[in-house]
């Protein structure tokens, strides 16, 4: 059986030896207060913020509040030399972990691994989404929407969306899958990014959910059913001895978008 991993324990000598998951680090350093650049790949532009909350670097990939407010940015300048009008300025109000280390193994257009703290689920999402501090949700599960992963023609979706679903998995917008045991997470970029949910048991999907305003089966759904079809039979062609009962792709965009972004030191090796 071939495998393809791809092994590597990156920490540049800036970041904190912490063996501890964080979804986002939120005074976990010693605050050092400044004035930092920001850009926005999303909108193309970038703006200056007040931080005091974080020790910020360049490369740092943040949250802050404002107009701007939900979109991911990156740290371009970090100025510690200031004086301003508190009032003029927005603040910083989170900072991404982007730190990973583990074993990933290429699975056709994400990376996969098979260790449940390299990539979990509560940590990608802050990849994708802004941390959300004071909303409330509500869920509840309907058992009559079970079918098979193997037969995505018995899953109850309207047509128009199973077709657009298809087109988002084909433009590869699911950025993240997980399967924990029976437990199912997913994200599905969109007009933004959506968390999906589902059960997973004996081949069979159940209590499947997403946080879009659809009220039936959507496409964010359908394009994670045939990722999560897509994955599991490449993880049984290739990685069948690595699956222990979890694993979490995430699209190798992301991946290197993120991760990699910022490393400017460190050790990667592929072997094929």
């Amino acid at each position: 059986m071939k495998k393809y991993p791809i092994g590597f324990n990156i920490r540049t000598s800036k970041e904190p030896e912490n063996n501890t998951p964080m979804e986002v680090c939120k005074g976990v350093i010693e605050p050092k207060k400044s004035v930092v650049q920001v850009y926005f790949p999303h909108r193309g532009m970038g703006w200056a913020y007040y931080n005091d909350s974080f020790d910020l670097k360049v490369g740092d990939f943040v949250y802050v509040e404002g107009k701007l407010e939900g979109y991911r940015g990156q740290v371009t300048e970090v100025n510690y030399s200031f004086k301003i009008k508190l009032s003029d300025y927005k603040k910083v109000i989170a900072v991404i972990d982007t730190n990973v280390k583990g074993d990933f193994y290429l699975a056709g257009s994400h990376v996969v691994s098979f260790d449940r703290n390299a990539i979990p689920f509560s940590k990608v999402l802050t990849w994708f989404k802004a941390p959300q501090n004071d909303e409330e949700y509500v869920s509840g599960n309907d058992d009559t929407n079970r079918f098979p992963l193997d037969d995505l023609s018995k899953m109850k979706i309207s047509h128009d969306a199973a077709d657009r679903g298809h087109d988002y998995y084909i433009e590869n917008r699911v950025g993240f899958v997980e399967i924990d045991g029976t437990r199912g997470h997913a994200i599905v970029e969109g007009s933004e990014n959506y968390e999906i949910e589902f059960d997973y048991i004996d081949g069979e999907i159940s209590n499947l959910k997403c946080s879009c305003f659809c009220s039936g089966a959507c496409k964010h759904e359908f394009a994670a059913m045939l990722q999560l079809k897509e994955s599991l039979e490449l993880i049984n062609e290739n990685y069948e001895d690595e699956y222990n009962g979890y694993f979490a792709i995430i699209s190798k965009g992301v991946f290197m978008n993120t991760v990699m972004n910022r490393k400017v030191s460190g050790k990667i090796s592929l072997g094929i």
